[in-house]
């Protein structure tokens, strides 16, 4: 251990030695002395650019060494393949400004594990300079400039011009024993501030189904970035402001004329606000009474403050049941929090020119959008659009935020398009610099394909529904399995299942599409089902328990057995588990969640193929006893188990121990 310490500390001080000599190369390249006007000042720029290159490589390459030295980040294997290829690309072609890279993992076994391909884009750049060139020649020549690395074995240039890669097997075994001598551990990336814009319910008003992808969508954003190393913050901007609550604490203070010194017992908020809204459009007193009361809230009355907040804190309790139930945390930012800043967010437009009248309200009208923001009402009132751009500019310049997502449905797509160019359009991002994204999704369907509502027609309770999931069997057949429970465990389990099935069913599937909410498929222990992976995944985990090797002989055997990815279904099965960082950036790219859920399918697939081909544990078929356990296998057990678990988090599932 003592010597490949030495060797590796020698290898990075002459890489940083490198660094130091080529930067001073570089910067006497920029100012060229006593240099006419010859090719010898085009060969400097074309070694100017190359040395430069080199450069970027060999700090990236030292950054890569420090971080498979420390074991604090998985490597991302596609990621490792671009900087192979890209230098590759850089020397057979230094005449390229701005080279094509393409590299990705292959989609059949038989052309390697990954293909670039990017010969057919050089080709057509050079035929545009005027050079004709077969992209099989090309993808030769970046073939011949490939550098010695750790992580091919092989290439084969196929077709018009792909090059499929081949993996180095030792290369796949040594990230396999630093994933399990390190856990799982997110890739490095620089730290951000994240704000998650998600749930957001309205006061007085039950959270139904609607607000079920929002809440779990929103949440599993949270935990994919939080486990990235991100800063976040998670707001739940409630409907907490505006004209409801005139009507609201009028209808309170008729039906709890003592509710300044006793607590009223609203049981039902969904009742109390059908009761004030059915008031308020057939009594005209009790209307006009209303608006009164919005006026001395606005004027912050302390008798209608009061009120007021009787009423979101209500509220909060039903929420908090639902988000208890989810294993949800938010901090709740309403729009009240905002009403302040949104006179200067008026003042700001209006002092740019950016603000018109139209009609008696103040708009505005953002070059290429199909529609403008009205920003005060023709009664002076402020609107939605004036307080979504008094939130996201206090997120930008308070919370200063590298990235804001909104989880809302698809439905307001083109409000938020509106708000994010207004915003740009006064200045306050620049989207080049800070990501601000609606995170769009679909509606939740019945299995009639329409609108999941009641057989009244109502909007379904989420509460309801979650109840209702709790009271459903683990899946088909689990009477068979639950003698083994205790009755704490037997509840956990079924917390664990009912919930976990919610949550999964939404998540594995593309949020931008509509989805058909069924207990029956999502509960089924077959198919890409949160039911099948949590079996899938305690089964796994029962492995070790039935070889009888605990924690501690685990983490030992880490350490000194090699994780050999010999037979077919171990090389296939260690390729999947070290995928798990791409399919990170994946989703941190796209924010498509499903992602995940498919690569958690594909994971749990392939471990059974293995389990079925792979003797992990061999028993003695008369006694039972344990006669030979095979470690290597039981580390790609325990490798499996540890990203499954880490992709359960995420998802916000919590899967248990014994089913």
């Amino acid at each position: 251990m003592g010597d490949s310490v030495n060797e590796y500390t020698t290898r990075l001080q002459q890489q940083e030695q490198e660094i130091k000599s080529l930067s001073a190369e570089v910067e006497g390249l920029k100012n060229p002395q006593n240099l006419s006007p010859s090719p010898r000042l085009e060969q400097l720029r074309d070694e100017n650019a190359k040395l430069k290159y080199r450069l970027n490589v060999l700090k990236r390459s030292l950054q890569e060494e420090r971080t498979v030295h420390c074991g604090k980040s998985m490597t991302n294997i596609l990621h490792r393949l671009e900087e192979i290829f890209c230098e590759a690309i850089r020397a057979a072609y230094p005449e390229l400004e701005d080279p094509p890279l393409s590299v990705a993992s292959s989609q059949q076994p038989r052309f390697g594990e990954y293909q670039c391909n990017s010969a057919m884009a050089i080709a057509q750049i050079l035929k545009a300079k005027g050079v004709k060139t077969n992209p099989r020649e090309i993808a030769q020549k970046i073939v011949q400039n490939l550098s010695d690395n750790e992580v091919i074995l092989k290439t084969e240039i196929a077709g018009p011009g792909f090059i499929n890669v081949y993996l180095k097997r030792p290369f796949v075994s040594k990230l396999m024993s630093n994933l399990l001598i390190n856990g799982v551990q997110p890739p490095p990336l620089p730290k951000k501030r994240v704000v998650v814009d998600f749930s957001s319910p309205n006061i007085a008003k039950e959270m139904h189904v609607g607000h079920l992808r929002s809440t779990i969508i929103g949440e599993s954003m949270s935990r994919l970035f939080e486990f990235l190393g991100y800063d976040v913050l998670r707001l739940n901007h409630v409907g907490d402001w505006g004209t409801q609550f005139g009507m609201l604490i009028a209808h309170l203070q008729d039906k709890f004329p003592d509710y300044l010194t006793s607590c009223p017992p609203i049981g039902d908020l969904q009742a109390f606000y059908k009761e004030s809204k059915k008031r308020f459009d057939e009594e005209e007193d009790f209307k006009k009474r209303a608006y009164k009361c919005v006026v001395r809230l606005q004027s912050k009355e302390p008798e209608f403050i009061k009120a007021w907040n009787l009423i979101c804190d209500v509220s909060r309790k039903e929420f908090q049941k639902v988000y208890n139930c989810l294993d949800i945390t938010l901090i709740e930012r309403g729009e009240s929090f905002y009403q302040e800043m949104m006179t200067k967010v008026v003042k700001e437009f209006d002092e740019r020119g950016l603000s018109e009248m139209d009609e008696g309200r103040k708009i505005v009208f953002v070059p290429g959008q199909p529609i403008p923001l009205t920003i005060v009402k023709s009664d002076g009132g402020y609107t939605y659009d004036t307080s979504d751009l008094a939130a996201l500019r206090q997120r930008l310049f308070d919370e200063k935020a590298d990235m804001i997502i909104y989880v809302t449905d698809s439905g307001q797509g083109t409000h938020f398009q509106v708000v994010f160019a207004a915003a740009q359009l006064i200045g306050w991002y620049d989207p080049q610099v800070t990501r601000v994204e609606h995170a769009g999704f679909g509606v939740v369907l019945g299995e009639d394909k329409k609108k999941f509502k009641t057989r009244s027609g109502d909007t379904v309770r989420l509460m309801d529904l979650l109840d209702e999931g709790l009271k459903r069997p683990f899946w088909p057949g689990a009477v068979l399995y639950v003698w083994v429970l205790t009755p704490e465990e037997l509840t956990k389990a079924q917390r664990s299942v009912a919930f976990g099935c919610i949550k999964y069913a939404d998540l594995s599937h593309n949020r931008s599409n509509d989805y058909v909410f069924a207990f029956d498929k999502m509960l089924d222990d077959r198919g890409n089902t949160a039911a099948y992976l949590l079996y899938a995944f305690t089964r796994i985990r029962s492995i070790g328990r039935l070889a009888n090797i605990d924690e501690a002989a685990l983490k030992k055997a880490a350490q000194t057995t090699e994780v050999l990815v010999e037979h077919e279904a171990e090389w296939e099965l260690g390729k999947v588990i070290l995928r798990f960082p791409e399919i990170l950036q994946k989703i941190l790219d796209s924010l498509m969640l499903h992602t995940l859920c498919d690569y958690l399918y594909e994971l749990a697939t392939t471990f059974t193929d293995f389990y079925d081909s792979c003797y992990c544990v061999e028993k003695d078929r008369q006694t039972g006893k344990v006669v030979k356990v095979n470690m290597s296998r039981i580390l790609l057990c325990e490798a499996t188990a540890a990203i499954m678990a880490k992709c359960f988090d995420i998802l916000g599932i919590n899967p248990v121990a014994r089913m």
